[in-house]
């Protein structure tokens, strides 16, 4: 699951609006946020097995730390306290934390099993929607555009410079979800990691898109008063 996860990042705008956007795609992406580092710690591994499925050639061998549920659902309560104490908003907390919970949530819906309840546990999860291009673009894509769909109606003071910066996003999310469906095999599991870690930019970016929203609706409050 990619853009899947960044869907409903744009969705939780729909039920929380003054949660920016930059802080739903950082819960909702949190799990893979963390494992690249962890990856690089040697905390947790992966192995490059190109044909392992049909959408990604990689055995999530070890990762109960970011990728199990109870670890999961452990991060979204930590994530989801860091906020409350940062902002005293106890619903957008929930949300948060819901969002960070989620991950692996859609994540047991297109893995095969490979998912751990609790760090070793023997049981592993996953539906292995995976096992075909089809049917993971079929549960994403529509994951993805509802998001978008909900964000953009939930935020219709965005100015022209924030909808052009909405588009790149939106289009750059596109294109590597379709990198990640049909390009090459990684080169190796350190590369993995350190792309993994790319998508702080895309947290970053959506901030920034956000701020556009925010920056024109100020600016209408300062012109009315």
């Amino acid at each position: 699951m990619f853009i899947g996860h960044f869907g409903l990042g744009f969705a939780a705008k729909r039920v929380a609006p003054r949660l920016s956007l930059g802080t739903a795609f950082l819960a909702a992406q949190f799990l893979d946020l963390l494992w690249p580092t962890l990856l690089l710690l040697g905390l947790e591994t992966v192995r490059i097995a190109p044909g392992a499925t049909a959408v990604t050639p990689l055995l999530f061998e070890h990762y109960p730390i970011s990728h199990s549920l109870a670890g999961a659902a452990a991060w979204a309560v930590v994530v989801a306290a860091l906020h409350f104490l940062a902002r005293r908003q106890f619903r957008l907390a929930v949300v948060v934390g819901l969002l960070v919970l989620s991950h692996w949530l859609l994540d047991a819906l297109v893995h095969i099993p490979d998912l751990p309840l609790v760090p070793g546990g023997s049981t592993l999860i996953g539906l292995g929607l995976w096992q075909s291009r089809a049917a993971t673009l079929a549960v994403e894509v529509p994951l993805f555009a509802i998001g978008v769909w909900l964000y953009v109606k939930a935020t219709p003071t965005m100015d022209r410079t924030g909808r052009l910066g909405l588009a790149g996003l939106v289009a750059c999310l596109a294109l590597v979800h379709m990198g990640n469906l049909f390009g090459p095999p990684p080169p190796g599991v350190t590369a993995i990691a350190w792309v993994g870690q790319a998508q702080w930019l895309l947290v970053a970016w959506a901030y920034w898109v956000d701020s556009r929203c925010a920056d024109r609706a100020t600016a209408g409050l300062a012109q009315a008063a």
